[in-house]
């Protein structure tokens, strides 16, 4: 429990799908000081989810209901892409402090009118790039941190599914604003990349769509170049035998990493971060392979993957809000991962490396 003296926080949640069930609702009801005493949801299933997870919370059908609540001092917007940016728009205009479900925006336009407009109004907005606390992109932030591969001259990360066919009763496959595959899976490579190497020279891309039936890009691979380094990304849903998830190499070694962090999946079989041992934990079978040379020694051999924690976000977001530490996930920065965007499918149709300012 919170001590009585600790300054609550009362959070209205947009939207209880896969969002607010798997990544918001559980962080906001264990983090310390935030109190979820609202969520907007139509579908009767996930109405009764949240009754059953969350008794304390009203349930509301209406957007508005949260947004013009004056109790409510945080809104998160967690519904499709397209309504990103009317919805936190509202919130940040009705003196709310704004949490976005990645992608951002739609545009880098939009993500820029909300930065301004948050800085009017003195009030914090980020936008959920959780995957900064996947264990395996800690682990391969402190590798290139340290310098365990000496000078890095190339960086390839995938994130990749098998899905023939479309999946049912989803907008994530459906043509609107910010849909596809880029805005959703290519949004936390292109977060990883930013946060690791800051703002690429250049960019060159292909994207298209693979299933004939896909209404939307189910395929992207962009090279982002900087000075010495090569740094590609890629994404697709036909994807039967994964390659790496992540490849690294430098003048003194590589480093390999295969599986996918272990938290979406202890989510998705209702397991909570308070109530897990060894949460964000990965198993030996996953951890990556080191082959370098390091202060005068080879080494070969499994590195141990840091622990991932998504908690650490909505940590983050609390300390920002009552002033006690700096935003991580900076809109400036969302905002930049959509101009990656923007210009991936810019040079994808004009065939050509654009520069990235």
């Amino acid at each position: 429990m919170a001590p009585e003296t600790q300054e609550k926080i009362r959070v209205g949640l947009i939207g209880f799908g896969m969002a607010g069930q798997i990544f918001h609702a559980p962080f906001l009801h264990v983090v310390e000081g935030f109190d979820l005493v609202k969520i907007r949801e139509t579908r009767e299933p996930n109405i009764q989810l949240a009754q059953s997870r969350y008794p304390q919370a009203q349930i509301t059908s209406q957007a508005d209901d949260i947004i013009q609540d004056e109790a409510i001092d945080l809104v998160v917007v967690a519904t499709p892409n397209s309504s990103h940016y009317d919805l936190a728009k509202k919130a940040l205009l009705a003196g709310k402090h704004v949490v976005v479900e990645k992608p951002f925006t739609a545009t880098s336009a939009e993500a820029e009118e909300l930065i301004q407009l948050a800085k009017e109004q003195q009030k914090v907005l980020t936008v959920y790039h959780n995957r900064r606390w996947d264990s395996d992109f800690k682990t391969v932030q402190k590798v290139v941190q340290q310098g365990l591969l000496g000078n890095l001259v190339e960086y390839k990360a995938h994130f990749d599914r098998f899905r023939p066919n479309l999946k049912g009763n989803t907008w994530k496959e459906e043509a609107a604003p910010g849909s596809g595959i880029v805005f959703d899976l290519g949004s936390h490579l292109i977060d990883q990349a930013l946060v690791l190497f800051g703002t690429p020279q250049e960019i060159s891309a292909d994207v298209r769509i693979q299933r004939p039936s896909s209404p939307v890009i189910d395929k992207f691979e962009a090279t982002l170049f900087y000075d010495s380094l090569k740094v590609t990304l890629s994404a697709g849903v036909l994807v039967r035998e994964p390659s790496p998830r992540y490849t690294l190499h430098g003048d003194k070694g590589s480093f390999l990493k295969y599986g996918l962090d272990v938290q979406e999946k202890a989510l998705n079989d209702g397991l909570l971060p308070h109530t897990t041992p060894n949460w964000g934990v990965e198993p030996e079978s996953i951890w990556g392979h080191l082959n370098t040379e390091h202060q005068g020694l080879h080494f070969i051999g499994k590195l141990e993957s840091e622990a991932g924690h998504y908690r650490s976000f909505y940590d983050n977001v609390y300390g920002a809000i009552t002033g006690q530490t700096e935003l991580a996930v900076k809109p400036e920065q969302a905002r930049d991962v959509i101009k990656v965007v923007e210009l991936i499918m810019q040079s994808s149709q004009e065939k050509r490396t654009l520069p990235f300012a």
